[in-house]
């Protein structure tokens, strides 16, 4: 399980440490496609394997599960760490984030995330305004 939240930086090749208590969870290559939120998503191959399955399974009939589903697989790309425990983030990908020098690495039960700094800062800051209202909605969930 993935839980934290971690300052990191890019360098000037698309290059960033991924915080060393995720690595493991990784394992030796991930993936990493386009997110929601303008973040990116990094699932361990177990987990990709059964986000692909159910994907897979959607109809190809409805045009909202082709959309989702090439948007998500596009963007897709398998990813291994250095030794250094960095990880190279292609450039498209850092152009849908917009990440450049500073982001912010979050884990996020199955996944992480990356994150702009500047974009996570913003949407922190209006989340926060509606968490009670948010939580509370969560109880059809039963949470």
């Amino acid at each position: 399980m993935f839980m934290g939240e971690y300052q990191h930086t890019i360098d000037l090749k698309g290059r960033m440490i991924v915080p060393s208590k995720f690595r493991e969870g990784l394992g030796e290559a991930f993936v990493l496609t386009r997110g929601l939120d303008q973040c990116l998503f990094g699932y361990p191959m177990s987990e990709w394997k059964t986000i692909e399955e159910k994907l897979k399974a959607l109809p190809l009939t409805k045009k909202d599960a082709r959309a989702f589903t090439r948007f998500f697989f596009s963007g897709a790309t398998e990813c291994e760490l250095d030794k250094q425990g960095r990880v190279n983030i292609a450039t498209p990908l850092l152009q849908y984030a917009k990440l450049e020098k500073e982001c912010v690495v979050i884990g996020v039960s199955n996944r992480i995330e990356l994150w702009s700094k500047p974009i996570w800062e913003k949407y922190v800051a209006e989340q926060e305004d509606s968490f009670e209202e948010i939580a509370e909605n969560m109880i059809d969930f039963d949470i």
